[in-house]
């Protein structure tokens, strides 16, 4: 948010026991006063196992992106951020991680507590190049945790966004078309091969998770004549809660609120009250609303003053 006018908050609201509890008793005066002052969008509530998160969605339409469920082409929208002319091509976001394997299922362990090295990351990109350019599929380093491709199996492929995995049973979320056979294909190979890989040998030595699978999202090419909105337009993106609830730690994600709330929030109530027209889009796990500044006569100013809802009862709906 370069200007400072729209603030986005992931997992304003997350569905997990201790964070729902946690929300009971959370103070949060700026969120507060800024709800008290913004009128309220019609809501976007959807089922909670949509592949495209609700501020994934909220971010596509402040964007000017626009796909079915999980086809949003965040890989394609980044390459033209950077200058990389995607084209028509279809574009994904690689990400290496850890399959945590269980007696009755497999669950996807959040990629960023693997501490990933800028070393350790292109080691294995170049180890697992060659398979995947078998299948037509270019890879390139982007950052620890994340890579990006590009091929033709992409296209049109729904593949859900890892802030539904992480913590969660991967069999629900693997992509069951037929195109993406070639990948269910990869992660098996790539499983044999990380297992013998010296790099998490010396990870296991060190008392660290190895790299054992990959997991792909943000597929999708640009629609043809898109012009989506430059990144140093998009809105402020506030990550802040996304891992405590994704641990499902309540007493960190309310002190992670509260900390958002006494900064973020802060600074849009201060950019409000100096007349700015600000915008804020709070996102829970099943849905998100937008809150923005609108004229506001006599009576709307009265009705905010006394029949204002606390923040608590609007994040309980999302």
């Amino acid at each position: 948010m370069s200007d400072g006018t729209h603030l986005l908050i992931p997992f304003a609201s997350a569905d997990a026991q201790a964070c729902r509890q946690a929300l009971r008793t959370l103070s949060l005066p700026h969120l507060d006063k800024l709800l008290a002052r913004l009128q309220a969008d019609t809501p976007d509530t959807q089922a909670g196992d949509t592949l495209s998160p609700p501020h994934e969605r909220a971010l596509a339409r402040a964007c000017g992106l626009s796909a079915p469920d999980g086809q949003l082409p965040w890989a394609a929208w980044q390459a033209a951020q950077e200058a990389q002319a995607p084209g028509s091509q279809a574009w994904a976001f690689i990400t290496p991680c850890f399959w945590d394997v269980a007696m009755d299922h497999i669950a996807l362990a959040d990629p960023a507590q693997l501490r990933l090295q800028e070393a350790e990351s292109r080691a294995l990109l170049a180890a697992m190049q060659p398979f995947f350019a078998e299948d037509g599929i270019t890879l390139a380093y982007h950052a620890p945790a994340r890579w990006v491709a590009r091929g033709e199996v992409f296209r049109g492929l729904a593949t859900a966004s890892l802030d539904r995995v992480v913590g969660r049973d991967i069999d629900a979320w693997i992509p069951r078309m037929p195109q993406a056979a070639p990948l269910r294909r990869l992660q098996s190979e790539m499983q044999m091969l990380l297992y013998t890989h010296a790099l998490n040998d010396a990870r296991a030595e060190r008392g660290q998770r190895p790299v054992n699978s990959f997991w792909v999202s943000g597929t999708g090419a640009l629609p043809a004549g898109a012009a989506p909105l430059p990144a140093g337009d998009a809105p402020w993106v506030c990550e802040d809660l996304r891992e405590p609830a994704l641990r499902g730690d309540g007493a960190a994600w309310a002190q992670a609120w509260q900390q958002v709330d006494a900064t973020a929030c802060a600074r849009l109530l201060q950019a409000q009250g100096a007349g700015r027209a600000v915008t804020l889009t709070l996102c829970g796990e099943r849905g998100a609303q937008v809150f923005h500044t609108a004229p506001q006569g006599l009576l709307r100013r009265i009705s905010s003053i006394f029949y204002r809802k606390p923040s608590s009862t609007v994040l309980e709906m999302l």
